[in-house]
């Protein structure tokens, strides 16, 4: 049985990680106070003693626009030390596999759309997310290079924006669907007549589930020469607007949905082309108002456990 270490286990992407691995693999996993992942000596011998033989990165200091726009050098100091120190601790130990996870931001804001894999580093990036989509950007470059240089099976893949079981809802550092699902179910509670949301309401987004990732992450590890770096989406969007409207909808919440022009939209539209994974035999499989309502569920499920980040 293959030994397979999943940085980052804790977080939404890496527990679903953990749930799609199943018995099929022996699981290694550290909490951050066993294992910081910024530390490089720590990371070295930790991968030299275990001796994985396939790690994926899923570990990431992540936040949305307002998090990204006012902590730039947190984000790209610790997304830089968590790619390079599993990425050559893993050279080291002589460790066969490595798939890292970025994120669809390290396209440039006015990229075409939908965004092709080439379309990277060909124009400049959206300022309010920049630091954190250099060190995917570099995280993906140093396993592209360190495949050719080396000969290693080291390889990425690229999601659009996640939503699912064991997201964050933190009013400030969350994404934008756990922050509507928060936002929707306390004014619910408190029984407002208006919800106000940050922009225009107009830029588009394409939403996967955690899920879906986790299953396109085994599928990519199980092809015997899958590309350098691959999108992982569903080849659809809404506008933020369209959103609202229908985590409104899965939260009960019939008030009046208002929105905030002063605030900043971010990029305009960031829908990803997923030809080239669809085309190894991967697509999604949820659909967006039953992730959606599995997405709410979570939050009632660990609001009531007392265990839902907020």
């Amino acid at each position: 049985m293959k030994k397979i270490f999943i940085a980052g286990h804790r977080g939404m992407v890496g527990k679903a990680l953990v749930r799609a691995a199943s018995n099929d693999f022996q699981l290694l996993t550290t909490t951050r106070d066993q294992l910081d992942l910024c530390a490089q000596t720590a990371v070295f011998d930790y991968l030299a003693q275990e001796k994985p033989d396939i790690v994926i990165i899923a570990a990431a200091k992540v936040g949305g626009i307002h998090a990204n726009s006012t902590y730039p050098a947190d984000f790209i100091y610790e997304n830089l030390a968590i790619a390079s120190n599993l990425v050559e601790g893993s050279r080291r130990a002589e460790v066969p596999r490595v798939l890292f996870l970025g994120s669809t931001c390290i396209y440039p804001k006015l990229a075409p759309q939908p965004m092709p894999e080439d379309c990277l580093l060909t124009s400049p990036l959206e300022v309010t997310n920049e630091a954190y989509a250099v060190a995917k950007i570099a995280g993906l470059k140093l396993c592209q290079h360190y495949r050719a240089q080396h000969g290693l099976m080291y390889h990425s893949a690229m999601p659009t924006n996640l939503y699912g079981p064991g997201d964050n809802y933190h009013p400030e550092n969350s994404h934008v669907i756990p922050a509507l699902i928060r936002r929707f179910h306390e004014a619910k509670e408190r029984g407002d007549s208006t919800v106000t949301i940050w922009g225009s309401g107009t830029p588009r987004r394409e939403f996967l589930h955690v899920d879906d990732l986790a299953a396109a992450c085994f599928h990519l590890l199980a092809l015997e020469s899958p590309p350098d770096w691959v999108n992982v989406g569903v080849g659809d969007d809404v506008t933020i607007f369209e959103l609202a409207t229908l985590v409104a909808k899965t939260v009960g919440f019939t008030g009046l949905i208002l929105t905030d022009p002063s605030k900043p939209d971010g990029t305009p539209r960031k829908l990803v082309d997923i030809t080239k994974i669809k085309e190894t035999g991967w697509s999604p499989q949820v659909s967006f108002e039953i992730g959606l309502a599995n997405a709410y569920q979570d939050f009632l499920s660990t609001l009531e456990s007392g265990s839902a980040r907020l």
